[in-house]
């Protein structure tokens, strides 16, 4: 009895099986299964439909692999031009301020002093990664001045110029604003700046917004730094950093008027790319950030955070500058020689088969940096006691970048395929 029904179901699951290639809407199987078509036909369609599945599954395969291993693709996007172009973030670092350094050198130590320790003060307020005097005139061997005793972090922000002593007469598009409540203090690893469009400072509300558009045409932001400075004009997410060099600083001095015309390049991503890992997609989002230098993911943060690891490394201590550092961790003189004694190991950043003196950060940049191009620069002398700044867009942009996310491909191709060879079976056999 068991025997016969189990017979019974073989024979009805049979039966199904061997309807499947009449019954199914899969291109070429029904004419494989067509008892009353050719052999000649049958075999032709069962060689192309097998050959069809495997040119397909190898595609699904390499798919797959391109999707595993390079899922983004970059394309530039120029059919909708209507979009905001927000200007990019702008930052105020003085710079090498002599005038201040001996009037505070003057009031602290007299005004018979020795002229080093403006050399010292210099170094310590707008620390670079090199203390050349303070090694010479602050070590053991060479004890000319009493450094041992000093508060690295009081005599480095001692000299440093408040906001309002800084900027005046800031104005975009022409509009005039109040240049400490755009500019906002960031700590640095070289001392505090001043920071405006920033995504790293904490604003209960932006008070200029600094958008361009077809209404609003390309925006300039036009202002005057009173004290030498180096200017940064980079991407919101980014932090002044000595990872920044070349024209990307540009140094600022008075009894001069520059102007920096510029370009940009969004980029906007796929909803998708949230779900591919960083190290696959070679971005990282500012809000996936394991930093405790700063709140937000950058590539440059990412660099602050890489030397103040090294620091910590090698000298058992970090700059007085650095972030986010407890009191004790800060270096004393004896570790400010030890930091310039690494200098070179410590300030430059190389690549991970390089054999040169560097750090091996291995950062990611961010995925919404936008490009940032300098279309020209320009620099005339005036009579004036302070310089005169202006950043303006040179044109709206006409395209952007997007970066899209790789689709698994494969089946769609062999239905096509397959509805190719059903008209090249019908002029071949009939």
């Amino acid at each position: 009895m068991y025997r016969e029904t189990y017979k019974s179901y073989f024979e009805i699951w049979w039966n199904v099986i061997k309807s499947l290639p009449e019954t199914t809407s899969i291109h070429g199987f029904r004419f494989i299964g067509d008892n009353n078509r050719h052999w000649t036909e049958r075999i032709f369609w069962l060689i192309f439909v097998t050959l069809c599945w495997y040119g397909s599954s190898q595609l699904i395969a390499a798919q797959y692999n391109a999707y595993q291993n390079y899922p983004i693709s970059f394309v530039v996007e120029t059919t909708y031009k209507d979009w905001d172009t927000y200007f990019p973030l702008i930052a105020i670092c003085e710079n090498d301020n002599m005038r201040r350094i001996e009037a505070v050198a003057d009031r602290l130590f007299g005004e018979d002093h020795d002229f080093n320790i403006e050399e010292v003060m210099k170094e310590l307020t707008y620390y670079k990664g090199f203390t050349y005097f303070v090694s010479e005139f602050c070590s053991e061997e060479n004890a000319l001045l009493d450094c041992d005793k000093w508060n690295l972090t009081y005599y480095a922000n001692v000299v440093r110029s408040p906001c309002e002593e800084m900027l005046k007469n800031c104005s975009w598009n022409n509009v005039q604003f109040a240049c400490c409540e755009v500019f906002n203090p960031i700590n640095t690893e070289f001392g505090v700046c001043y920071i405006a469009n920033s995504i790293q400072v904490r604003q209960k509300r932006p008070k200029v917004s600094m958008i361009s558009n077809k209404t609003t045409g390309p925006g300039v932001l036009n202002f005057n730094v009173m004290v030498p400075a180096k200017l940064y004009v980079t991407n919101e997410e980014e932090v002044p950093s000595l990872t920044i060099i070349g024209l990307d600083a540009l140094q600022i001095e008075p009894e001069t008027f520059y102007r920096r015309i510029i370009s940009i390049r969004n980029i906007e991503n796929d909803a998708g790319a949230r779900f591919i890992a960083p190290e696959k997609r070679k971005c990282r989002y500012v809000d996936e950030n394991f930093l405790d230098v700063y709140p937000l993911y950058s590539y440059t943060a990412c660099t602050v955070q890489c030397r103040k690891n090294a620091q910590l490394k090698t000298c058992n201590c970090t700059s007085f500058y650095m972030l986010n550092v407890k009191e004790e961790m800060k270096c004393d003189i004896n570790g400010l020689i030890c930091l310039n004694d690494h200098a070179t190991d410590l300030s430059a950043l190389k690549a991970k088969w390089s054999n040169r003196p560097g750090l091996d950060c291995d950062c990611l940049p961010s995925c919404t940096e936008a490009e940032i191009s300098i279309v020209k620069d320009f620099k005339t002398t005036t009579s004036d006691s302070y310089a005169s700044v202006q950043i303006e867009l040179a044109s709206l942009p006409s395209e952007r970048y997007r970066r899209n996310v790789y689709q698994l491909v494969g089946l769609e191709v062999c239905f096509s395929a397959s509805a190719f060879l059903a008209s090249l079976n019908y002029y071949i056999f009939y």
